[in-house]
């Protein structure tokens, strides 16, 4: 345990005369938390608006005739659109109604010659 002793008076040795301001210690550490800041932005915050913001273009596009796939796995062709909601047919006389934010991915659009 005496081995211990003169670290332990190094440290409690006061600094250089003069000594240094705070900020000189300050800088340092700011530039690693900006770096850090910019390094989480451009690897979680960034993708992930440009993702949102292609979810919503898609969802925008949607239109009658179109065969999409719900957020739950169900498959349907729409029928019906409002700005909340979607009216899917899943199977002959069967139709069912669902927020447009369900819907998952579009699995065939529906071409405008089609149409």
């Amino acid at each position: 345990m005496n081995f211990l002793i003169p670290d332990a008076a190094w440290a409690m040795a006061p600094g250089p005369p003069g000594g240094g301001s705070g900020s000189s210690q300050l800088m340092p550490t700011l530039v690693m938390f900006a770096a850090m800041f910019a390094i989480f932005y451009f690897l979680m915050i960034r993708p992930q608006q440009r993702q949102k913001s292609e979810r919503e273009r898609m969802l925008r596009a949607i239109k009658r005739g179109d065969r999409v796939v719900t957020t739950s796995g169900m498959f349907g062709t729409v029928t019906n659109l409002s700005d909340t909601t979607v009216t899917l047919r899943v199977a002959d006389q069967v139709k069912l109604d669902f927020e447009r934010s369900a819907i998952g991915r579009v699995v065939e659009a529906q071409s405008d010659k089609d149409a």
